[in-house]
């Protein structure tokens, strides 16, 4: 051990670099274990929501009209949050264009919640991409009853009875999402 090291352990108790560093590992990876546990908490607690009744909320849409979930009971519901500044999310909205205008007479009804801080941009969108849908806009209190939205875009499909059949969160395959959309149709 050099002088250096020696007058840095000795002097008012500070102690060597190395347990420093051993000491500052050691608190990383408890923060990682903790981090990792509230991620699979949280992913436990969203992941309960399927086969669960769908969480009820009452939101006006851009049109002015009241949109409560249940009065949506008897149909296939696509619950889609998004956002203005999400690619995946843009990409994936024409596909529920098409199905609202398609799978509508069968009973499907897409809902659309945007995630922006800004309603007026939501709005612009919407218009720009003529969403046949009602969309209304969403917060924290919303995205917390859906298991918090913690990644755009994420997708419920509801059955008819309210309840949460499939989640997709992120990008996803759009052919995956029709499949189990059709299947729920198909039990309608």
């Amino acid at each position: 051990m050099n002088a250096a090291n020696k007058v840095l352990t000795v002097i008012q108790g500070v102690p060597h670099p190395r347990r420093v560093f051993v000491f500052a590992a050691r608190v990383g990876y408890l923060l990682a274990a903790l981090l990792l546990a509230a991620c699979i908490a949280a992913g436990a607690q969203t992941a309960t929501l399927v086969g669960k009744k769908a969480p009820e909320f009452t939101r006006t849409d851009f049109n002015g009209a009241k949109i409560h979930l249940s009065n949506f009971r008897g149909k296939v519901v696509l619950l889609d949050f998004w956002a203005t500044w999400c690619a995946s999310c843009q990409v994936e909205m024409p596909s529920f264009v098409q199905w609202q205008r398609e799978y509508g007479p069968r009973g499907l009804q897409v809902i659309g919640i945007s995630m922006d801080d800004d309603p007026a941009s939501a709005r612009k969108l919407s218009v720009k991409l003529k969403l046949n849908y009602p969309v209304v806009m969403g917060d924290e209190n919303l995205g917390e009853l859906y298991g918090g939205v913690l990644g755009l875009p994420l997708t419920y499909l509801i059955d008819g009875n309210g309840i949460v059949r499939s989640k997709f969160q992120g990008e996803t395959d759009l052919k995956t999402i029709e499949k189990q959309l059709k299947a729920l149709l198909d039990k309608h």
